[in-house]
Order: structure tokens, then C-alpha cells, then sequence
């Protein structure tokens, strides 16, 4: 009974201690003293709700002490708010809710906080805020904005309309929003555009961009880098950069070299990067003269073309029986590339934003070409010869025999041979009856299998729209004609006429890639060989030949099949002694039989690949660089013990900007 005394008389000191009124001031202008020296949470919340007659929902899981020390009396109005404080720091927050506040642990109390853009909220209160991004992109935003943002408490990105939803304390989510309004601004780099009146745009870009360069170069002032491109069809300068001065002094060059000269003819010098300099100067002369057929191209053997200029107007019409006042004309010089071009600002504008588009980088087309031959030749003989001769009537002697084939196969020639002592038999399994020097009997058997597998595998590079050939081979000449040349003397000298003709592997090629990037490729496909057999011929050598033209669509990397042979042939041959050569296995006393087969599996394919950049072809030459290394590695000689060790020579490893150098020579050993 005492102890609960106790209690009450101390809980009405701590309400006595708290509360501080002075009379006759209003509910607003109520003073309290706050001073709470290890006091249970729960008990300051009550004291809390009769000061500021809020209703509280306390959560179990909030307990522990507070320590709230004021020395001098605070409006009412803030005793909430340094509750929120308090409660903060041990790791609680507050929910309003339907009248209520909440007070639970501030992991969970995210989960119940709804959003408010509205901005009034203040203090340690709990608040959802969405921001949505102009410029920025939201997800690169979060880890930014993580660190800033109390650990229990969520900053989220959504894609999809690039808005960030955060949930923290209203008095930190006023400093997100200044730092999500500083980093969301536009950017510094947006392209600016600045248009010309009387200079080309192309030739003001390359002048103020070799002006210029030192800032731009990898190893110059990041801030001085700029990036400045020509749009030909508006005569204008885009310029990107995020330094302010940069882009005066940019704009400040191109004023002072847009200016009317006032000269009507004006002389321009353009070198071009990739087209061809004549081409183009035929180009824009056709169009100057409104021809539309543009004639042949000249060999560009002379310095500079001869072919008269012919004068246009601002509209590129000409009159073609008298010059037309302020034309122009379009030289090429071939030695070093360049037009040269006489014409008045506005047609000069004109013709340098044609040539601006004509001068780009042209496509490449990589072709790997594949012809596989696989031929089979199977034959096979089998035949039994003899012969013989004995004594007859009053001297007559009476012979009888077998013989088939000739050469060597042939039983009387073998005899010969014998009797001559030059014996000579056919390959093959050959089993002879000797009686004496006479041959008998002769049984020959032959089985051959012959197999040829022949791979092709010839590959070009060429540009688009160009024709390239390769051709791998000998050089072979053929006997035309022949007649004997008599002259002032009664003998004769014969005298040939021979012609020399490329007996080898031949591939020629014209791509031409459309903008879908299918491949048109005109092909011409050749592989010849001379027949051995045919070296000793009167007559001349034979080849054989196997060629295709044709002209197909293929799809960048795809492999197109152009043609090929397959053939089956079988062939059987059969000699035999009437009636004796049919008897079953008697038979084959009288008989010599051969069979032949031969099969050829004949097929061209062809791959095309379309190389646009330089990286491409560079890629492109790697691979087939490192291929002939390795292939050169596996050709090293071995070591012998008795034979000097002598390296096989090997290219370099290519790498970027590769400098070739010649190897060098050994010293002579005196």
C-alpha cells in the first residue's frame, strides 16, 4: 500500500515538474518544461498526449528509456516534435493514421506512411514523396541518394516514366529535393547549332577544328574537348561541348569566317578522304550540265584532267551556246586527290555538300569461296590365258590357246618377253606355267580402289562495286601451230607457235551490297589442272577444267551453294571364248573380265562478308594473320644430331599500327 503511494505522489512531482502554465495565456501560447531523465517511453508519451491532446497507439515492441532535458519553457506546439526527435534516436517513428498516431519501430513504420507531395509536412515525420525525373535517369540516381537516406527507409527507381519514390523524414526529404533538383538539370553537352550565310559549313568545320584540336586531343584538358560536325543540308555547325567559353570561341570563329568575299570567282581546293577524285569531278560536272548519261571515266594517268570546264548557274542549269555569267567549273587533280572548284558561294555550297556525301568510306566485301571434289575410282580384272603346242601328223605341229587384252596383259606378249629375257607383267597378281621358255598358262588378278578428296579454299577482298581476281596457278603453254621454214637454204627448220594460258585455280568477283546488306555477288569460278597422262601426247598437253559464272544473292556471313557435278559411273567389260567362256566355272578358262566405277561428288560453295569499318577489317586480318602463324610454327624443322639446327623464317606478330621492317641480314662468317 505504501509503495503504490509512492508511485502516484512521484508520477504527480514528474506532472508538476512538466507542465508550467501562467494564467491568462491561451491553449497556443502554453509554455511547458521538458525534462525527462531516464523515463520509460511509454510514460513520456502519456505526458506527451495531455500536452498536446493527441491520441497515441503504442506498439509492444517499443520500450526503453528517453532523456529529454529543457531548461527554459517551449511552446506546446514543439512538444510533439521533440517526442518525434527523441523517438528517432532510439530507432522508433510516428504514423498518423485516421486521428491516431502510431508509434512503432521505424523498419516497419515505412510500410504504413502514405505519400504527401504537398510539402507541408516538417520535422522527423515519416513521408512518401515522388519525384519525377526530366533529364536524369532515375536508376543511375538511386546509389547516389542511398547514402543520404536513413538505413531502415527505401529509395526506389521506376523506369518506366523515370520517377523516384522515396520514404524518409520530412526534414532529410527536404534536402533530396535540392540535391534531385540540382542533378536533374539539362545538360551542358546538348548539341548547339549555329548557321552559315555565305562559307561552306563543311570547310568552316575542318578550319576551326584544326584550330582547335589541342583541347580535343585524348591527352588535353577535358574540359576544352568539344566535338563539331557540318550538316550540309542547312549550312550549319553543330557543336557539342560542356565549357560555355569553348563554345563563344567556336561561335566567334565561324562569324568572322562567314563572310561574303564579293569575289564571283572564287577558287576552292577539296581533298577527298575515299572516293576517287576524277570520278567525282565527271560526277558533278554531269550534274552542272544536267546530262544524265556520265561519260566514261578517264585513266587518271596526267596530273590533272583535260576535259574543259563547264559553266553552271546558282541552279546547276547551263546554256550550252554561250557561258552563263558567275559559273563554275570542277577540275580533279588525280596526284593528289583534290578538286579543284571555281564558282561563286552559293553554287560552291552546293557542290561541297554533293561532294560531302559522295567522299564517305565504302563498304568491303570479304568473299570465301569453296570447291570440294571427292572422286572414287574402283576397278578390278580377273582372267585366265593360255597356250600350248605339241606334235601332230607327218611333222605338223597343232597349237591352241587363250590371249586377251594387250601390253603387258596379253599372255603372247609375256611370252616374248620371256624369250627376249625382258620380261615385263602388269601390276596385279600375275601367276604363270612355265614349260621350259614357253609360258603356259598365265592367271592375272587386279583390284584397285583409288580416292581423290581436292579442297579449294580461295578468298578475296575487294571494295563494292568492284571487280577482284585471284589466280593460283602455272603458267602452261599450248602448241598453236607448227610449219617449216625453209628461207635461202634447202633444209628445213620447223617452227611452232605457242600460246601460254593460266592453268590453276582462277576467282573473280563484283559485289555489290544493297542497304539491306544482301550481298549481289557476279561470280566466275575456275579450277584447271593439266591431265598427267597427257604429257607425252603429240598433240599437246589436256587440262581439265572445271568452271562456273554465275551471278547470286547472298545475306552477309550466309553460305550460298553456285553449283556442282555429281556423277555415277559404272562400266563392265567381258572377254570371252564363244560358247566355252559361258560353261559355269569351266567357263573362266575361256573368259578375262573388268569392271570400272567411278564416282564424282563435284560442289562450289561461296560465303560473303561485308566489312564496313576499319575495325572490321582489321579483325578480319588478324584471324587469318595468327591462322598462317600457327601454320608456319607447325613447319619449324627438328633437331638432328647430325645436321645443323636452321630455323624456318616466321612473320612477325601483327599488332595495331604494325611497322614492318625488313629482316635483318647476318654477318658473313670469315
Amino acid at each position: 500500500m505504501n509503495r503504490m503511494l509512492g508511485i502516484w505522489m512521484m508520477r504527480a512531482l514528474l506532472c508538476g515538474a512538466l507542465l508550467f502554465s501562467s494564467a491568462g495565456m491561451s491553449a497556443q501560447d502554453e509554455k511547458v518544461s521538458l525534462n525527462f531523465v531516464n523515463a520509460d517511453i511509454a510514460e513520456v508519451i502519456k505526458a506527451v498526449s495531455h500536452i498536446t491532446g493527441r491520441n497515441f497507439l503504442i506498439d509492444p515492441r517499443v520500450k526503453g528509456a528517453i532523456n529529454i532535458v529543457s531548461t527554459t519553457p517551449v511552446p506546446s506546439a514543439l512538444a510533439y516534435d521533440i517526442l518525434l526527435s527523441a523517438l528517432r534516436l532510439q530507432g522508433f517513428a510516428s504514423v498518423e493514421s485516421g486521428g491516431v498516431t502510431k508509434v512503432m519501430p521505424e523498419a516497419d513504420a515505412k510500410l504504413y506512411v502514405g505519400a504527401s507531395g504537398d510539402g507541408r509536412a516538417s520535422g522527423d515525420k515519416l513521408v512518401t514523396r515522388v519525384y519525377v525525373l526530366k533529364y536524369e535517369s532515375a536508376v543511375q540516381l538511386v546509389p547516389i541518394l542511398r547514402p543520404l537516406i536513413a538505413p531502415n527507409n527505401i529509395v526506389v527507381a521506376y523506369p518506366n516514366n523515370n520517377t523516384l519514390v522515396v520514404t524518409d523524414y520530412a526534414s532529410n526529404l527536404k534536402r533530396i529535393e535540392q540535391i534531385v533538383e540540382s542533378i536533374d538539370q539539362p545538360s551542358a553537352e546538348a548539341p548547339i547549332a549555329i548557321a552559315l550565310k555565305h562559307a561552306s559549313a563543311m570547310d568552316v568545320a575542318q578550319t576551326i577544328t584544326r584550330l582547335m584540336q589541342d583541347g580535343a586531343a585524348p591527352g588535353g584538358d577535358a574540359s576544352q574537348r568539344f566535338v563539331l560536325a557540318a550538316d550540309a543540308r542547312t549550312n550549319s555547325l553543330l557543336l557539342r561541348t560542356d565549357n560555355p567559353a569553348r563554345v563563344e570561341r567556336v561561335r566567334d570563329l565561324a562569324n568572322k569566317l562567314d563572310m561574303d568575299t564579293g569575289v564571283p570567282g572564287n577558287v576552292h581546293v577539296v581533298y577527298l578522304k575515299n572516293a576517287e577524285a576524277v570520278k567525282v569531278a565527271q560526277t558533278l560536272r554531269a550534274v552542272m550540265s544536267g546530262d544524265v548519261s556520265a561519260p566514261a571515266a578517264p585513266t587518271p594517268s596526267t596530273a590533272m584532267t583535260s576535259t574543259p570546264a563547264v559553266p553552271a548557274s546558282a541552279s546547276f542549269a547551263t546554256n550550252s551556246s554561250a557561258a552563263v555569267t558567275g559559273g563554275g567549273m570542277v577540275q580533279a587533280d588525280a596526284a593528289t586527290n583534290a578538286l579543284i572548284i571555281t564558282a561563286p558561294e552559293a553554287i560552291y555550297n552546293n557542290l561541297r555538300a554533293v561532294v560531302e556525301m559522295l567522299d564517305v568510306r565504302r563498304a568491303q566485301v570479304y568473299v570465301e569461296a569453296l570447291v570440294a571434289e571427292v572422286t572414287a575410282d574402283k576397278a578390278a580384272e580377273f582372267g585366265i590365258q593360255w597356250q600350248g603346242l605339241g606334235g601332230g601328223v607327218n611333222g605338223t605341229l597343232v597349237g591352241g590357246g587363250t590371249n586377251f587384252g594387250t601390253g603387258n596383259v596379253n599372255i603372247t606378249n609375256v611370252a616374248a618377253g620371256l624369250i627376249n629375257k625382258t620380261p615385263a607383267l602388269s601390276p596385279g597378281l600375275n601367276i604363270g606355267l612355265l614349260r621350259g621358255k614357253d609360258l603356259g598358262v598365265l592367271v592375272r588378278a587386279l583390284e584397285t580402289d583409288a580416292n581423290a578428296n581436292i579442297l579449294s579454299t580461295p578468298n578475296l577482298l575487294t571494295l563494292d562495286n568492284e571487280e577482284a581476281k585471284i589466280i593460283i596457278g602455272q603458267n602452261v603453254p599450248f602448241i598453236t601451230g607448227s610449219y617449216a621454214q625453209t628461207g635461202n637454204t634447202s633444209t628445213a627448220s620447223p617452227f611452232q607457235t605457242i600460246e601460254r594460258k593460266d592453268v590453276g585455280l582462277t576467282l573473280r568477283i563484283k559485289p555489290q551490297i544493297s542497304e539491306g546488306g544482301t550481298v549481289r555477288l557476279q561470280i566466275y569460278q575456275e579450277v584447271s589442272s593439266v591431265d598427267s597422262t597427257s604429257l607425252n601426247n603429240a598433240a599437246g598437253v589436256v587440262t581439265n577444267k572445271r568452271s562456273l559464272e554465275s551471278t547470286v544473292l547472298a545475306d552477309e556471313g550466309q553460305i550460298v551453294v553456285l553449283g556442282g557435278l555429281i556423277q555415277d559411273s559404272v562400266s563392265n567389260g567381258e572377254d570371252k571364248v564363244p560358247l566355252l567362256g559361258d560353261i559355269p566355272v569351266l567357263g573362266n578358262l575361256f573368259r578375262y573380265g573388268t569392271r570400272h566405277r567411278t564416282k564424282t561428288n563435284l560442289m562450289v560453295f561461296i560465303r560473303p562478308h561485308v566489312l564496313r569499318t576499319a575495325a572490321a577489317a582489321q579483325g578480319l586480318t588478324q584471324d587469318r594473320y595468327d591462322y598462317l602463324r600457327g601454320e608456319e610454327g607447325q613447319g619449324q624443322m627438328t633437331s638432328r644430331a647430325m645436321l645443323p639446327d636452321m630455323a624456318a623464317p616466321q612473320i612477325p606478330p601483327l599488332e595495331l599500327k604494325q611497322e614492318f621492317s625488313l629482316p635483318s641480314v647476318p654477318a658473313a662468317n670469315h
